[in-house]
């Protein structure tokens, strides 16, 4: 017997592989098949299931790619209806890998066709259970996500405290629990950054599995959900109807495109200009009006975040052999439009005598000097964040919700702009310049880097109230 979870931490996100006897099946499959078609071949393992454990909202799942490259039957639970081939399971239902059993326990609640699904050895002893959405490693999932239905967010969650109670919390307390996410994910309010526990440890530790009422359990669940990114509900819908092959994007994406060239694409409607580099390169010279969303950071959340057309085409700046990465990673939210990347990146446009525009950016100590003489300041991160601890008289404008705020700004001001560590505040900076804000200063390090500085001390407030500009 073999189970392997793989975990893609910019995504927060568990797949599973599961295989005995020659037999394999996989649950919750990212974008990309390589990976699991190498992991057959390594184990001379065939692929027979792909198991859903509902309708994603975060991420474009393999299982379409995935089936018809291997043959391989996806199965979701109860509820789905899908547009391409698939097989919907009863609840209970059971499904055989080699000598092991995988049985189906329909758990709505996040979703109407959530279910987990319970793995068996030859004699039906329960191992461990694959919880999807469901159950966290000490969170739950949120109830708001629904494809259009008609139920409220307390209908889900009361389905949800049902289906813990009924289901799942009466297995025994050596079942492993296998979750799709951990810790960064927005499908939960309070992962943690354990990817895997027992049922026994979660029922101790896990709030949402506490001896409490049905009514407090819901109360609990939909108080503090911040809105769902605006990407969730389309990468959803790509899950249930299904997508284009990733072999063609990848393929129509991977397209180096000379100086001239890239100029010529960068007239096309609609066109996006992603530079995926390091913050402070982007800071240092970057193509007019591009955006910034870098590579070494929650990538493809961002991407989903912040560009709200889907099928934008997209060119891309990448740093040197990173190119089909960038691809990949954005098809992984359903960014199947990338036309092209400028071949020799920044330094090939710099050689050409191309425009070049900067973002002014300054280390910590430079920037509480400017705050000490009044400066606006922006603090980027998420309102949790800025309630734990912030700046006295710096001004709550979350990256989540930038569109919501930018166009109310007064855009004459000058303003100093940090997040947490120097990536949301760069983000956040590219689309604030390409908005016609002309005196933007970015914080290097953040505010990580500002609350470790003696002369800030005085100047953090925790659970204060939040101010308007």
């Amino acid at each position: 017997m073999n189970i392997k979870q793989l975990y893609t931490n910019c995504l927060a996100q568990g797949a599973y592989y599961i295989s005995n006897n020659g037999e394999a099946a996989i649950v919750d499959p990212l974008r990309e098949t390589k990976p699991y078609l190498d992991l057959l071949k390594q184990n001379g393992d065939t692929l027979k299931y792909i198991f859903e454990t509902h309708f994603h909202a975060d991420f474009v799942s393999g299982h379409v790619d995935l089936a018809k490259e291997t043959g391989a039957t996806i199965v979701f639970g109860p509820n789905a209806q899908t547009e391409y081939k698939s097989h919907i399971a009863a609840d209970g239902e059971e499904f055989k890998i080699g000598n092991l059993t995988l049985k189906v326990m329909h758990t709505p609640g996040h979703t109407l066709e959530s279910s987990t699904y319970l793995l068996q050895n030859e004699t039906k002893k329960p191992l461990c259970i694959f919880t999807g959405d469901t159950l966290f490693i000490g969170d739950v999932g949120r109830p708001d996500l629904a494809i259009k239905s008609e139920l409220t967010q307390e209908d889900l969650a009361g389905m949800l405290y049902d289906s813990l109670r009924n289901k799942i919390m009466p297995l025994p307390d050596d079942v492993i629990v296998y979750p799709a996410h951990g810790a960064g994910s927005a499908c939960g309010k309070n992962m943690s950054k354990e990817t895997f526990d027992t049922l026994g440890s979660q029922k101790q530790l896990n709030y949402a599995l506490r001896d409490i009422s049905k009514a407090e359990f819901i109360t609990e669940l939909t108080t503090g959900i911040l809105p769902a990114p605006q990407y969730f509900t389309k990468n959803a819908a790509l899950n249930k109807n299904g997508y284009q092959n990733y072999s063609e994007i990848l393929k129509k994406g991977s397209n180096a495109l000379s100086v001239e060239d890239f100029e010529t694409a960068m007239k096309t409607p609609n066109v996006i200009v992603l530079d995926v580099r390091k913050p402070q390169e982007f800071a240092n010279g970057h193509i007019p009006n591009s955006l910034f969303i870098g590579l070494d950071g929650q990538f493809a959340p961002w991407v989903g975040t912040v560009i709200l057309d889907i099928n934008a085409p997209i060119l891309l700046i990448t740093p040197e052999g990173r190119e089909e990465e960038t691809v990949m990673r954005l098809s992984r939210v359903g960014y199947d439009n990338c036309i092209g990347y400028l071949k020799g990146g920044m330094s090939n446009w710099k050689n050409a005598s191309k425009k070049i525009e900067q973002i002014k950016s300054i280390p910590a100590e430079e920037f509480i000097t400017h705050y000490k003489t009044g400066h606006k300041t922006l603090d980027v991160r998420k309102p949790g964040e800025f309630e734990s601890a912030h700046l006295k008289n710096a001004v709550t404008k979350p990256l989540d919700f930038i569109y919501d705020w930018v166009d109310v700004v007064d855009k004459s001001h000058p303003y100093m702009i940090h997040c947490a560590g120097g990536y949301r505040s760069m983000i956040a900076a590219s689309i604030l310049k390409a908005k016609g804000f002309t005196n933007l200063t970015d914080v290097q390090g953040g505010y990580g880097a500002i609350s470790k500085l003696e002369a800030s001390q005085k100047e953090i407030e925790t659970l204060a109230c939040t101010k308007s500009l």
